[in-house]
């Protein structure tokens, strides 16, 4: 199956696509209205308008630096997990989202990086909590938004990973407890971005890590090399659409789909139906038909 991830509200309607993706916010801080007839995305903690907005939001470092898109590494702005009123308000757009439809896909969820967050809030909060150790906290912050966030959707929740399957290394990044996600998430959705996908190597490598630390496989077996405990969480890889050669994109979905869910395509659905059809069109092909019309 295949979906599409998109800002253009006409596209989740394209019939080359089983599933629409409709960001309904996204990391510039932009907002639409959601739809019915798509799973509305929400970008949780990514937010340029409200980081230039009040600067007071975006988590610091224990340099007193700022996680904003102007600092290497980052491409957008964060806003702290901590602050409640902005967590407030994401849960009101879910919950807006899920009055349209039932699914719901909850996107940059955690902290921005390993070093992150010292602000007094953050500070505060872990001195008043019951754990010792600050991933452990961290990861408790997320795990709680995250409950609350599926509380509101009564169907389906779909949430972005970052693209590193190595055990331990979303925890320490952002926060991310993937066997304590996996009570409130019904499927992962990992982006394996590239511009062109000359080789897929890499990407058949990341799916692969992913299979193993989610135990978990289009068939419903074990992986052997199976390293984790959220098994039975399904995953689904997102490719890059945006001026990628047809037939690059073809051999890419070719590899994404034995390990994933779903393959779906972002921010080009020209593209992406180009391949969809492609490849229906090449599963097609070799079928012989006898004088009299029949297989």
């Amino acid at each position: 199956m295949y979906g599409v991830v998109t800002r253009n509200a006409e596209e989740v309607e394209w019939p080359d696509f089983e599933t629409g993706f409709y960001e309904v916010k996204d990391v510039t801080g932009r907002a639409a209205a959601p739809l019915s007839n798509a799973v509305n995305m929400v970008s949780c903690f990514g937010d340029n308008a409200a980081a230039d907005e009040n600067p007071e939001l975006v988590p610091v470092n224990e340099d007193g630096e700022l996680a904003t898109r102007d600092r290497t590494y980052f491409d957008w702005a964060y806003i702290c997990p901590t602050n409640e009123k902005y967590q407030d308000g994401l849960l009101e757009i879910i919950e807006d989202c899920a009055a349209e439809n039932e699914d719901v896909r909850l996107d940059d969820v955690g902290f921005p990086r390993e070093g992150y967050c010292h602000c007094d809030r953050c500070e505060r909060t872990f001195r008043e909590s019951e754990f010792d150790d600050w991933f452990a906290w961290r990861a408790s912050v997320i795990t709680e938004f995250v409950a609350e966030a599926a509380e509101r959707i009564p169907g389906k929740t779909y949430f972005t990973l970052y693209p590193d399957p190595y055990p331990g290394h979303l925890y320490t990044r952002a926060g991310l407890d993937i066997e304590a996600l996996s009570e409130y998430v019904d499927e992962f959705v990992v982006p394996l971005y590239d511009i062109h996908y000359g080789t897929t190597y890499w990407l058949e490598s990341i799916a692969k890590g992913f299979q193993s630390r989610l135990n978990w496989t289009p068939d419903g077996t074990t992986p052997p090399s199976g390293e984790g405990d959220a098994t039975g969480t399904p995953f689904s890889i997102e490719l890059y659409a945006v001026n990628v050669d047809v037939d690059d994109l073809v051999h890419a979905t070719e590899v994404a789909e034995n390990y994933a869910n779903e393959v779906f395509f972002g921010y080009d659905a020209s593209n992406a139906a180009a391949t969809v059809r492609r490849k229906r069109a090449d599963a097609r092909e070799g079928v012989t038909y006898g004088d009299d019309g029949g297989e």
